[in-house]
């Protein structure tokens, strides 16, 4: 039986029994990560065998050591072991408030556990459930800082039952289908889907058929009524490289390498490879699947890059590998000293850094240029509808609604509003330590979002070319990506309604969240700009063919 809690507290042992080596468990890439170390515990638990009232150890606590262990009760400390490889969760101890008349609190005792119960079900010889559960009739006294000597004991109890060994983890995922949280997911579910369905039938009734208007007026030969086209009047514009066209290219690169992991860790969910018993199996995904997409960026940089100049593609691969890898491994540098500095767990041992730093040598650059490599030898030339002007075409000045702040805050908030709701559910798992069982809302959740992030930004680009305003490349990408802006000012919101406190605390927030919502803008930028793309050589191939 392996023992695994969030925070560890040392406490030194008085008897011979707590003088026992501890036992290490040899961790994955993932459980390190993860911040778990794992290791044996005092308990012993052999199959079908009972017991009742067992000695555990015993242990003189100093009246330091009992005012930490008070703080850790009143902050709901709990710990986390594993029997089997299933989980087993339980409190340190309890609180209980004496009251005065009037609901008047005059002061609380603070109570620690010492006499832990496991019960156990098996089946023939496989072991199905465990669930512990700490005795309130077994407790001590530690409101006050007073030297206390505390015998632990420990119970087990074990019971056959019919099901199945296949189906014991089946239980963890439960807790999505409780009545209010399904609720809720399907109230997230609905508001993603109106909010998709109402900007598609905007795009449909409205644009699509105002679009139509336009080439058939544009065809007519009617130089009264062509003049009203301005999306028409710049088509000698619109295909000009952007400035910085390697930086763009780059962001292509890397938010399509992003958005085919987030699809394989998905896969792997659905699977049943990322389960929430499989412990740091989530994170050695992720650097197994960035580093192996690493191929994807480089030649999605280098292949977008060669459609328009041959040379300098170089630099486009260069800087997709260094636009997200950096910043994570910056971040990672300042965060892990943080946890060196506090002693933390989540503080990673120096070979799993040269590990990590071997990786990114060894695999991801590799993997990065080979792809670069591929791009440019299958390369594409684009051939615009019409020939591009030497000289770029002066942009008249734009209505407020055309103008770029508002385009973005406007590309944010729409996609925002369609995911905020299931956004909040997911961030009460991931900062919650609860269990997140609903990959499949969550899976079609980001498919709306894709959808709404999409639309909108076909809608944004044209009202951009009505105007005459021929710079939609980069516009596009922040149109998207504004939603990672939205995203992490809700993560501000979410931390400073929550109980999460101290430097550790909000440095590791913060800097993971960061993260998380620069990954969601590349990935948005990205997707934006290609469905802008797409939709601005479709309308202007079909203003040559009419």
């Amino acid at each position: 039986m392996t023992c695994h809690s969030a925070i560890q507290v040392r406490i030194p042992g008085d008897k011979t029994r707590l003088s026992e080596p501890v036992i290490l468990k040899q961790e994955t890439l993932g459980e390190v990560l993860n911040g778990d170390r794992l290791t044996s515990s005092l308990y012993e638990l052999k199959f079908r065998e009972e017991k009742s009232g067992a000695a555990l150890c015993s242990k003189r606590f100093a009246p330091n050591e009992v005012a930490k262990l008070r703080d850790a009760i009143a902050q709901d400390f709990y710990f986390q072991m594993y029997y089997d490889d299933l989980p087993l969760w339980g409190f340190l101890g309890k609180v209980e408030g004496d009251y005065l008349g009037r609901g008047e609190k005059k002061h609380d005792k603070y109570y620690l556990f010492k006499h832990l119960q496991f019960n156990v079900l098996y089946d023939r010889d496989r072991v199905i459930a465990i669930r512990s559960f700490s005795d309130p009739k077994f407790v001590v006294d530690i409101s006050e800082d007073l030297e206390s000597n505390v015998e632990f004991t420990y119970s087990v109890f074990w019971n056959s039952t019919s099901e199945l060994f296949e189906t014991r983890m089946d239980k963890f995922s439960q807790a999505a289908f409780l009545p209010i949280s399904q609720k809720i997911h399907w109230l997230s579910f609905l508001n993603s889907i109106s909010v998709l369905v109402l900007l598609i039938g905007l795009l449909s009734l409205l644009f699509i058929r105002h679009l139509k208007n336009d080439i058939r007026r544009s065809s007519s030969g009617d130089e009264e009524e062509n003049k009203d086209v301005g999306w028409k009047l710049i088509q000698s514009n619109v295909f000009r490289c952007p400035r910085n066209m390697s930086l763009l290219c780059a962001i292509l690169g890397t938010g399509t390498q992003l958005l085919i992991l987030v699809c394989i860790l998905f896969a792997l969910a659905f699977l049943g490879f990322l389960c929430p018993y499989n412990r740091g199996a989530t994170f050695t995904s992720l650097v197994i699947g960035y580093t192996l997409t690493s191929v994807i960026s480089g030649y999605t940089a280098s292949s977008f890059h060669c459609q328009f100049m041959e040379n300098g593609w170089e630099k486009s691969v260069r800087l997709a590998g260094m636009l997200y890898t950096v910043p994570l491994l910056v971040t990672g540098s300042i965060l892990n000293t943080v946890a060196i500095t506090y002693g933390a767990t989540s503080a990673l041992p120096y070979g799993t850094i040269i590990l990590i730093v071997s990786i990114s040598t060894l695999v991801n650059i590799p993997f990065l240029m080979l792809g670069g490599v591929l791009g440019h030898r299958f390369r594409s030339e684009f051939q615009p509808p019409s020939a591009v002007k030497r000289q770029p075409r002066e942009i008249p000045l734009q209505n407020w609604y055309r103008r770029k702040p508002y385009q973005m805050f406007l590309g944010g908030l729409v996609p925002f509003s369609a995911a905020v709701l299931e956004l909040h559910q997911f961030y009460g798992s991931l900062w919650g330590f609860k269990i997140y069982t609903s990959p499949g809302i969550l899976f079609l959740t980001l498919v709306i979002l894709i959808l709404v992030t999409a639309s909108v930004s076909i809608i944004l680009t044209y009202i951009q070319l009505s105007g005459e305003d021929h710079e939609w490349w980069w516009r596009s990408v922040l149109c998207g990506g504004c939603f990672g802006v939205f995203m992490f000012g809700y993560g501000v919101i979410f931390y400073l309604r929550s109980n999460m406190k101290g430097f550790l605390q909000t440095s590791f927030y913060l800097g993971f969240n960061a993260l998380f919502c620069y990954a969601f803008f590349l990935i948005l930028g990205t997707l934006s700009f290609f469905a802008s793309w797409t939709f601005v050589r479709r309308i202007y191939r079909s203003v040559k063919s009419e």
